[in-house]
């Protein structure tokens, strides 16, 4: 190693500099607008899909999973429990009676702290009454505020009924949450959804044969002019394959893709989860598999003019996603998904596709269920991210190019809202409240 280029690693002169390209960092990743692009979150005029609150915060998949590892009650006794009880265990168990040292438990307490609510309480009370004192659209104002969200974008099932009723109400949707239709029950659950399409009016057959195609077509053409998504998605399980002969991957090459393509909508693909690992939990059952990314090329050669968003659920497969990605342009990897949404893994996996990908690639979703988990989870992912960046662009300083504040901010915007914007071919019109 050269002295030059040694000295250039940590030059003491530079201390100044490095600390002032830091403080930049920072500030402009904590004031960068997000559009958080997978959530299972719902605008107010679904009601009660509207999930919000202390005790759906504690009754969080998570938390709930977590708390049978500390505690002697059984699944069957805890879910005989209502809610409220249910949320009382979790926080006698998890805050009360141990320390909260997990991501999970850690947002709470950063939700609780941001409404300065006592994270020390032995109860729920006051907690309890700040959310049911607040008014529900001033409170999503709020949220999105402190969170930095400008766009969220739901996961909307067109063979839900309660969703269904609300769509079919015609009623104007909060222009700030975009749908996305699911594709869940079509292709991981064909035999069950054969029936409800039928009851619609719709040929189908459970073999996918026939008039299917043509018909399960027409179901998504109507539901995307209904909904107007941004994407087209599916979780898929660990041993997904492409192509494939079942009936998922009839599914796939002959209704999913041709319609990607007549509507320029990309097909978002969720890689990885093992459901029911453990069915006594419910949703909170779910494990994790290493995939085949080959599966990944293999969609993505094959079409080329249709674009795929993806992230996949185990640590072990993200390496070969950004090999993929640097070979494919039709395909952007994006977040840290269920599982990897912890700092210690988003900062891995951000600083392994910096490296390998530049700012092409989206950085984070936060896959929340609950509103006020978006104020905790892009407030930790932000800090991750900008470790991260910091990283990058002293590593690039040293080598001899500094990086200016504009292209800070145009790195931080590519990763929080433009790669995605880019990639759905997200309007003017449809951001127009940004600038309203």
């Amino acid at each position: 190693m050269s002295n030059e280029y040694r000295d250039n690693l940590n030059p003491e002169g530079h201390t100044a500099e490095a600390n002032e390209l830091r403080r930049q960092v920072i500030e402009v990743v904590q004031s960068t607008p997000v559009i958080d692009m997978h959530t299972h979150l719902f605008a107010s005029q679904f009601g009660h899909l509207n999930f919000s609150g202390i005790d759906e915060l504690l009754t969080y998949h998570y938390l709930v999973a977590e708390a049978f590892r500390s505690s002697d009650v059984s699944p069957e006794d805890f879910w005989r429990l209502s809610k409220t009880e249910q949320a009382d265990l979790v926080w006698a168990t998890l805050f009360v009676q141990n320390t909260p040292l997990s991501e999970a438990t850690r947002g709470v307490i950063h939700v609780l702290k941001t409404f300065d609510l006592d994270p020390g309480s032995s109860n729920l009370r006051e907690a309890r009454e700040f959310f049911r004192n607040q008014n529900v659209d001033n409170h999503i104002d709020r949220v999105l505020a402190l969170s930095g969200v400008t766009d969220v974008v739901m996961t909307n099932d067109p063979l839900d009924v309660t969703e269904q009723q609300v769509w079919d109400s015609r009623i104007e949707i909060d222009p700030r949450f975009h749908a996305a239709l699911r594709m869940d029950g079509l292709l991981n659950d064909w035999t069950g959804s054969v029936e409800t399409l039928r009851s619609q009016g719709y040929e189908v057959e459970p073999d996918a044969r026939g008039k299917t195609a043509s018909e399960t077509r027409r179901f998504l053409d109507q539901w995307i002019e209904r909904m107007n998504p941004l994407y087209m998605a599916v979780s898929l399980p660990d041993d997904f394959q492409y192509p494939d002969q079942d009936v998922r991957g009839r599914i796939i090459r002959d209704v999913v893709l041709p319609t990607s393509r007549e509507h320029g909508l990309p097909f978002t693909l969720m890689i990885g989860v093992r459901r029911g690992v453990n069915p006594q939990l419910r949703l909170a059952g779910d494990g994790v598999g290493q995939a085949d990314v080959h599966a990944v090329e293999r969609i993505c050669a094959e079409n080329s003019d249709v674009n795929f968003l993806v992230t996949m659920l185990s640590r072990e497969n993200q390496h070969e996603l950004c090999v993929a990605a640097r070979k494919f342009a039709n395909l952007m990897p994006f977040g840290c998904w269920w599982f990897l949404n912890n700092p210690s893994i988003v900062s891995e996996i951000t600083r392994e596709r910096l490296e390998m990908l530049g700012p092409s690639f989206i950085a984070q979703h936060s896959d929340a269920r609950v509103l006020e988990q978006l104020i905790y989870k892009w407030a930790h992912a932000r800090q991750a991210i900008a470790e991260s960046l910091c990283e990058s662009y002293e590593r690039l300083r040293a080598d001899g190019r500094r990086v200016s504040r504009s292209e800070i901010e145009r790195d931080v915007a590519r990763l929080f809202s433009g790669n995605f914007q880019q990639s759905v071919g997200m309007i003017e019109q449809r951001l127009e409240h940004l600038t309203a």
